[in-house]
């Protein structure tokens, strides 16, 4: 009798011990959580009458034609006052595509980077507005509409937009490209709405489609074209820092969540995994320099995102810590509770997404997976902080300078040759 007893005193404590961990952490996060979700169900985009004058600048670089031309039509139907391509010499066929359309106006660079080539386009730009294109970026009909009305408020200086997974073939979606899609749909329905409405502000107007005034674009051209973090200069995030000289120059950011653009990833792990690490560094750099820096604490709750986005993936580890010590230990119990738990927490937090395509339950358990792995890929990204490599792109730092590499550095030889 004594020795059941002490036996499941003991197995108690064990319980306790693996349990307590994890419950306060797993508190926290649902308080962090409930502190987004529930503001950004407040949310409204902005509506009125307002208009203005604006162009479309787009960076091109290794562009598959056929995207690029649906995503000229597209922009075209939007009515701009004026498109821009900014496209690399390299790319020759999209070149060639953007040449037949009479309302595009084509600069050709062989400066590498994209930063370059941005700053060009704005240099080149006249109108009130400019926005900032991905190449391979499909707009709605209304999207512009849409991203002009915020700038009735002469305190705004960036907008942005709300994106969804376009499928690289048109038809089927891989499963990255569904997790992508999975990520946009969590981030949209709680952090950014529930940012713009409680900060006013946002730490980035992704890159894929962000409307500025073009005034701020021209004056903050020498800092975003000379960022440095540890005295290396920056070479991608581009839309984090556009996004922060904003906001440190005074401007609100916002996103128009009703206007809805379409934009492809990539299809595979490995690029899955790349996009993920750059992203991921990007991130580390802009924002513990923004929180160094101290401009970010004009917006607490801007500033308390930012903490928690830091500090979060590296708490999600506890879990699986947990579930490997449970199944160490041969407390099955305690593995299978953990196990449901995943399973009903996750679905929870994005059933905004399961909503629009309830089918991606069937990937729920392999989604919960890659959440885990994710946080190693920030943990790989954060001690490598001070790479500088686009990873996606035959560009990288050399010599603290952009520079082409491998294919690209040959074509540019032979283009040059030529």
């Amino acid at each position: 009798m004594g020795n059941d007893i002490l036996s499941t005193l003991a197995s108690l404590a064990s319980n306790l011990v693996l349990l307590i961990p994890i419950g306060l952490l797993g508190f926290v996060r649902w308080a962090m959580w409930l502190l987004k979700r529930i503001p950004a169900l407040f949310y409204r985009p902005i509506e009125n009458d307002f208009d203005t004058t604006a162009t479309i600048v787009t960076p091109v670089y290794n562009e598959d034609p056929v995207m690029f031309r649906r995503a000229l039509d597209s922009w075209i139907a939007n009515k701009p006052n004026r498109i821009i391509a900014v496209i690399d010499v390299t790319d020759k066929k999209c070149i060639e595509v953007a040449r037949t359309y009479p309302e595009v106006d084509l600069l050709i660079t062989d400066v590498p980077g994209k930063r370059p080539a941005l700053a060009m386009g704005v240099d080149a730009t006249t109108t009130e507005i400019v926005a900032l294109v991905d190449s391979d970026v499909i707009w709605e009909p209304d999207v512009l509409k849409k991203l002009k009305m915020p700038f009735a408020d002469p305190t705004m200086g960036g907008v942005g937009t709300r994106q969804h997974m376009y499928p690289t073939n048109g038809k089927s979606p891989t499963v990255w490209e569904k997790l992508n899609d999975i990520f946009l749909d969590s981030r949209y329905s709680t952090e950014i709405p529930a940012t713009v409405l409680l900060g006013k502000a946002v730490s980035c107007l992704s890159g894929r489609t962000a409307a500025y005034r073009t005034k701020l674009l021209k004056e903050v051209k020498h800092e975003f074209l000379n960022e440095t973090f540890n005295g290396r200069l920056c070479l991608s995030g581009e839309d984090k820092r556009y996004t922060c000289l904003t906001l440190m120059s005074g401007y609100r950011t916002w996103y128009q969540l009703n206007a809805r653009i379409y934009s492809t990833f990539n299809p595979t792990f490995k690029g899955f995994t790349k996009q993920r690490i750059r992203w991921s560094r990007n991130s580390f750099r802009s924002d513990l320099r923004a929180l160094w820096q101290g401009w970010v604490w004009r917006h607490p709750y801007l500033a308390l995102t930012l903490i928690d986005k830091t500090v979060a993936p590296f708490t999600l580890l506890v879990g699986p810590v947990v579930m490997i010590l449970s199944i160490l230990t041969g407390n099955w119990s305690l593995a299978l509770a953990l196990l449901l738990w995943w399973l009903v927490s996750r679905a929870v937090k994005i059933a905004p997404h399961l909503w629009r395509r309830p089918g991606d339950l069937l990937i729920l358990p392999f989604y919960i997976l890659i959440t885990f792995y994710m946080s190693l890929v920030k943990a790989y990204a954060l001690f490598t902080i001070n790479e500088h490599k686009w990873l996606t792109r035959d560009v990288q730092m050399v010599n603290n300078q952009a520079a082409r590499v491998g294919e690209t550095a040959q074509q540019m030889g032979t283009a040059k040759s030529g």
